[in-house]
């Protein structure tokens, strides 16, 4: 037997020697049972919801708040039918549209008749209104006659016309206790200038240059003159002051004659 031989029959011995004191247990009740696993169920575990996400945040702060869609007439809330309007949205119950551009044809109508006819009594709350309308056209209706004369004026009749009415508002500032506004002067002015435009229109037919036409001139001075003077008294409460109202309005009046004629 050689060395080699010997020392394995040493370590196998060696070996079953320990092995001789290991000691087992085998009174256990579980020793040498059938062990027991788990199954798992692979399409239960497909068909589970998926975990549940991270929290979301709400973005929209307290002073910022979502807008909401706010849908449009439809079949349930229709819109406004026009063949059968709301009771303040018809036509009728509009105002007139002279009413809406201040135009008053009935204050228009008495002033008017008023400068045809100097001794009418007029109301005079009538004679406070600012109405223009009437002034613009009379002074476009003399100018017209007198571009149908040959005459292109135009440019004399604002001119003169705006200078005579602001020295009027200044003397019947002076005169008055009241005052008068610089619209009820250019009112009043402008509806005494019919006569003159009178005059216009006759000269588009014959000349003014003769005996007639200085007669037919002074003649509409003169009505001019009383119609403005009247009417001014009448409305501001100047007793007894007619005459001196009436002579600055006859030097206004007779510029524009001079222009009628010349």
């Amino acid at each position: 037997m050689s060395y080699n031989d010997w020392d394995q029959q040493q370590q196998y011995g060696s070996a079953w020697g320990d092995q001789s004191s290991f000691s087992y247990d085998m009174g256990s009740p579980d020793f040498g049972a059938e062990q027991q696993f788990q199954s798992f169920d692979y399409n239960q575990a497909q068909s589970a919801p998926p975990p549940p996400g991270p929290p979301t945040t709400n973005y929209y702060s307290s002073s910022q708040q979502p807008t909401f869609f706010t849908p449009g007439p439809s079949i349930m809330t229709p819109g406004p039918n026009p063949e059968n309007p709301l009771p303040g949205d018809s036509i009728e119950d509009e105002p007139p549209l002279l009413e809406e551009l201040g135009i008053n044809p009935d204050a228009i109508m008495q002033k008017t008749l008023t400068v045809l006819n100097p001794m009418r009594r007029t109301d005079p709350a009538i004679l406070q209104d600012t109405d223009l309308a009437g002034p613009l056209a009379f002074c476009l209706a003399f100018g017209s006659f007198l571009l149908l004369s040959g005459k292109a004026q135009f440019g004399y009749i604002y001119g003169i016309g705006l200078l005579g009415c602001i020295s009027m508002y200044g003397l019947l500032n002076m005169m008055s206790m009241a005052g008068v506004s610089l619209g009820v002067v250019v009112s009043i002015l402008g509806y005494c200038l019919l006569p003159m435009v009178a005059l216009a229109g006759v000269n588009v037919l014959l000349s003014l240059q003769g005996v007639i036409g200085m007669l037919l001139t002074g003649a509409a001075i003169l009505w001019c003159s009383i119609s403005a003077s009247k009417l001014f008294v009448t409305g501001l409460s100047m007793d007894h002051q007619q005459p001196l109202v009436a002579y600055p309005c006859a030097l206004l009046y007779a510029v524009f004659a001079l222009i009628t004629i010349f």
